[in-house]
């Protein structure tokens, strides 16, 4: 972990930035450059305040003088009202096929929204400006509609939708925050029979439901009884194995990056330290780190700044192999 006195230099450093903004309905939307990066953060929250001031109609995100994506916002991608997705593909995109970030968002599997990840995204967006990013919702499980496989199934769809779009089948790195972690990792070890996924980032999710410290999750009667859809539960195999990510790893599954607070009431750690036990039984390539805070503290600066600088040293990693 980077130590505290450089956490500090990182969050209290400066920049300067040029704005210029055009409110929706004025030709050629707005742009916002960006002279001297030492900490996004500001920046990215009024942009953040940008969108919804526009009401979200500009077609155009411009984070830098040579960093821009194409916006398409709430895109269907099935015939549910929950399949939508939010769409940025850089203005840069040629002949090569870039990779893609799926993005998905936390809530509990029944709630929750893709806006909650908007933010984050745009931070990563300007680390990562030559790749697609598609912010996705899904359905969410209620007591009549399981969440599994309709959620892992709705990953799926908005694969599918982009790879129909793109006209190609782009290399996956799936990113989800505590529930949208645990769907990121059933959908990449288990979902993912065509071995798209080129990594998976899981932010504070659960790795084994049946794990006696996941109990006093306050919803975990919902998740024993709701989550899965027994119809899809083979003979001898609990729904909870079932939905558990630990139980389909193998040598063969995508390397991972894991990030867990040491103060989180909602996932304990000993989730984090069964799924680094099976990875390493397996010899899966993968990263683990703590950060300081709970369960809802892992975009908060100094540890969103340290978590993406972990994800573009991991990817290289894995390019190198």
């Amino acid at each position: 972990m980077i130590s505290k006195a450089e956490q500090d230099k990182n969050y209290h450093s400066s920049y300067s930035i040029i704005f210029v903004v055009k409110p929706a309905g004025i030709s050629g939307g707005f742009s916002i450059f960006m002279m001297m990066n030492k900490n996004i953060v500001p920046f990215l929250y009024f942009l953040s305040i940008c969108f919804l001031w526009t009401g979200c109609r500009e077609k155009n995100v411009t984070l830098a003088k040579d960093i821009s994506f194409e916006k398409e916002e709430n895109i269907q991608y099935g015939s549910d009202s929950e399949q939508v997705m939010d769409l940025y593909i850089p203005h840069q995109q040629t002949s090569k096929k870039r990779e893609a970030f799926i993005m998905i968002h936390g809530g509990g599997w029944r709630r929750g929204d893709k806006s909650q990840l908007t933010f984050f995204t745009l931070s990563m967006m300007q680390k990562f400006p030559d790749h697609i990013f598609a912010n996705i919702n899904y359905r969410l499980a209620t007591s009549t509609k399981n969440g599994i496989p309709n959620q892992t199934d709705d990953i799926e769809y908005a694969v599918r939708y982009l790879e129909k779009k793109l006209n190609y089948s782009p290399r996956l790195i799936v990113f989800g925050n505590s529930a949208g972690g645990h769907l990121s990792m059933m959908y990449a070890y288990h979902f993912d029979t065509q071995k798209r996924v080129k990594a998976v980032v899981n932010i504070v999710g659960p790795s084994d439901l049946s794990d006696p410290g996941f109990e006093t999750f306050q919803d975990y009667s919902f998740v024993k009884n709701y989550l899965v859809d027994p119809k899809s539960v083979p003979a001898g195999m609990s729904a909870t194995t079932l939905a558990s990510p630990v139980s389909w790893i193998d040598s063969l599954s995508a390397p991972t990056l894991s990030y867990y607070g040491n103060r989180d009431r909602v996932i304990p750690l000993s989730q984090m330290k069964t799924l680094n036990a099976a990875f390493t039984q397996y010899k899966v390539l993968h990263n683990t780190y703590e950060f300081n805070g709970g369960h809802l503290d892992w975009d908060k600066a100094p540890n969103d700044e340290f978590l993406i600088k972990k994800i573009e040293a991991f990817l290289k990693r894995i390019d190198k192999k």
